[in-house]
Parts: structure tokens; C-alpha cells; sequence
């Protein structure tokens, strides 16, 4: 990889760490959904009119839309409100690619190598070790929440594998004008219209500027510029650098909100981050226990497509 596409790598994974941060500073201004919702109109609405129409069939696009969106983001944006650190936040969602592979197993027959299991072993040993350290300072319906957002993404990484999108961009800007609606809906009926208008008039600077990072810095940037490496580099050349997601996250919300690293959570983040390395980077085994042919890659991070027909 040369220097600068490497650059561009680490850049999008700190992006993409920061953005844990600027979401706990967001939620100071806006109810959960809400933001949710305001993060992808923001994305969506400028964006379709660059990117084209839809490159995969609309079925694809809802369904991602409905579970990435809508239920990812909303259970990861409410469990933070709840009072999940913005940090282990960061570091808990990477537990999504054990969810991916549980998910691709049981709904695409492929069989997870040895050291695929083992890698997973050992991030659910880090979900543990976090969970144990969130039980002693922070709120588990929170942590929950976050496990389930992360649930959500594993099996909208799935989606994405079937839908096998050959532009990320384009996917993604698509995916984020499903989610819009059902969230706002969802926030007048659990927020409540009178919360939902008090935020908006006492909109500001820094709370404009949250929605526009996680929109347009975090979606339409990051994965455009993320589905611009896996067109020039191989998977297992990309991939890796979301492993520094946590990293990242995790120490801009100690730099900038103060929020401790205990030894726990350095414990976790070792078993986390070095488990789903390893259950992300080993090769997949088909249906018959044979290495899959080489495949296309999709959006997300730790996921792979299959070629489409052609």
C-alpha cells in the first residue's frame, strides 16, 4: 500500500473512532433517535443527487436501510444515552464481526475455520472482561443495548454480503434514506414532540456541527473513501486498519471527555481487538469445508461479497 493510500487507511479509522466522541457531544443536544434520524437525513438528502440511482435492487437497500439504520444505530445511540462510555462503546461494536460470522454460518452454510473459532473464543472473552468492568461503573442495560447494535450490524453485514453492492458510496447514501422516517416516527412516539421541538429550537453551532460530522464525515467520507482502498488493495490489506476504531475511540473520549481506561478495559480491549483480528483475517471455509473462491469486498469493515452475476 503506498504511503498515502495508508494514510487515508488510518485517517478513516480515526474518523471513525472519533465519531463515538462527537456522538456523546451530540446527545447533549438532541434525544437519541432524533439524532439518529437528523445523521442520516443529513447524509442522504445532499448526496443521492451526486451518487446516482440505487446500483442494487431496492429489497437490498430497505432491508439494510431498516437494519443497520434504524435498529444498529438506533439501540447504539440510546444505550450511549443511556449511559454506555462513548469509548467502550467503540471497542464493544467491534464484536460484530464474531455476530457476522455466527450469522453468515447459520444463514449461508459457510463453516469458520479453527482459527476463526478460536479468534471468536477469545473476543467473547472480551466481551465478558467488559462487561465485568462495565458492571462495576456503568449501567449493563446500556452495555446490552450496544451488544445488541452490534448484533444489528453482523446481520446487516450479511445483507450486504448478499446485496453485494458494487459502488460503497452509493450504497450507503441510498441505505441512509431508509432510515430517516421510521426514526423520526419512532422519536415522536418515544421522545415525545415537545422534546423532540425543544432541541430543535435551541439548535447551535456545536450541535449543527455533530450532526454534520457524523453524517457527511463519518458516512458520506469515511465510506467512500473506505470503498475507494478496497478497490485498489486486497481485504486482508484494508481490513486490518478498523482494528484501530477502538484505539482511536477510545482515546479521544479520554482526551476529550475525560472518561477513564480502567485495567478491565484494557484487558477487554486486547482480547477484543486481537479475537476479532483473528476471526476477521483467517480464511472462510465454505459449506463442504473448502476454501471459498476469492471474493469481491463490501462497504463495511471485516466483511466480504460474493461476486455478482454477471
Amino acid at each position: 500500500m503506498r504511503p498515502s493510500h495508508l494514510a487515508l487507511a488510518v485517517l478513516v479509522a480515526a474518523v471513525w473512532g472519533v465519531n463515538f466522541t462527537v456522538i456523546e457531544i451530540g446527545l447533549d443536544h438532541f434525544p437519541p433517535l432524533l439524532f439518529s434520524a437528523l445523521r442520516f437525513l443529513a447524509a442522504a438528502l445532499p448526496a443521492v443527487f451526486l451518487v446516482g440511482r440505487p446500483k442494487v435492487a431496492w429489497k437490498w437497500v430497505v432491508a439494510v436501510g431498516l437494519v443497520l439504520g434504524v435498529a444498529k444505530f438506533g439501540l447504539l445511540f440510546v444505550g450511549m444515552d443511556a449511559g454506555m462510555a462513548a469509548g467502550l462503546s467503540s471497542l464493544v461494536l467491534q464484536i460484530q464481526a464474531v455476530f457476522t460470522a455466527a450469522i453468515a454460518a447459520l444463514t449461508l452454510g459457510e463453516r469458520p475455520s479453527r482459527v476463526r473459532l478460536l479468534g471468536m473464543v477469545i473476543a467473547l472473552a472480551g466481551i465478558a472482561v467488559a462487561a465485568v468492568d462495565e458492571g462495576a461503573s456503568g449501567p449493563l442495560g446500556a452495555f446490552a443495548l450496544v451488544v445488541g447494535a452490534a448484533a444489528c450490524w453482523g446481520a446487516s453485514n450479511v445483507l450486504t454480503r448478499k446485496a453485494a453492492p458494487p459502488d460503497a458510496l452509493n450504497f450507503m447514501v441510498w441505505v441512509s434514506t431508509v432510515p430517516v422516517l421510521p426514526l423520526l416516527a419512532l422519536s415522536l412516539l418515544v421522545e415525545g414532540p415537545s422534546r423532540d421541538a425543544a432541541a430543535l429550537r435551541a439548535l447551535d453551532w456545536q450541535g449543527a456541527g455533530t450532526v454534520l460530522y457524523v453524517a457527511w464525515i463519518t458516512t458520506v467520507f469515511g465510506f467512500g473513501v473506505w470503498g475507494f482502498l478496497l478497490r485498489h488493495h486486497p481485504a486482508s490489506t484494508v481490513a486490518p486498519f478498523s482494528l484501530l476504531v477502538p484505539v482511536f475511540g477510545m482515546s479521544s473520549a479520554f482526551l476529550f471527555l475525560g472518561e477513564p481506561v480502567s485495567p478491565l478495559r484494557w484487558c477487554a480491549a486486547a482480547l477484543l481487538v486481537g479475537g476479532v483480528g483473528l476471526a476477521s483475517l483467517a480464511p472462510r471455509r465454505g459449506p463442504s469445508g473448502q476454501l471459498p473462491p476469492p471474493q469481491g469486498v463490501s462497504l463495511l469493515p471485516h466483511t466480504v461479497t460474493t461476486p455478482r452475476p454477471r
